[in-house]
């Protein structure tokens, strides 16, 4: 095997150990220890400080890490940090832009969210509130 092989082969052998994915990985969301602690469901996230901001309803808790961003624009993940209450993503999508998103635990109904990054050549920076509520009408 050549040099250049190898050190390929060692470079990707590392990266899968600290968490990368394969882009066939990256279409599901990446099993979070912050997700354990909440409900599964629809969630409404408001932003925090912005009274006129309107409200938006995501299905689950994996839609929490792009919000910017839908899901299923082959997007990557690649997670920063994983502890059991809260959780770091950065994710790329091909031509839309990139973003870092950390969750935070509250509550099992309550989450905090930080993102920011670049959507449609524009950047975004915004903290949220989530709460799980059972009225919230998914669009």
């Amino acid at each position: 095997m050549g040099i250049g092989l190898g050190i390929r082969l060692v470079a990707f052998a590392a990266a899968m150990g600290a968490g990368a994915m394969l882009p066939a990985q990256a279409a599901r969301a990446p099993t979070l220890a912050a997700f354990a602690a909440v409900e599964n469901g629809p969630w409404e996230l408001h932003e925090i400080g912005n009274r006129r901001a309107p409200r938006l309803c995501v299905p689950e808790t994996a839609e929490m890490l792009q919000i910017r961003h839908r899901r299923g624009a082959g997007c990557s993940r690649f997670v920063i940090a994983n502890e059991p209450r809260t959780a770091t993503v950065h994710y790329t999508c091909p031509g839309a832009g990139h973003g870092r998103t950390t969750v935070t635990v509250e509550t099992p109904r309550v989450v905090r969210v930080e993102t920011q990054g670049i959507a449609g050549g524009q950047p975004f920076n915004l903290e949220l509130e989530a709460r799980r509520v059972a009225g919230c009408a998914v669009r």
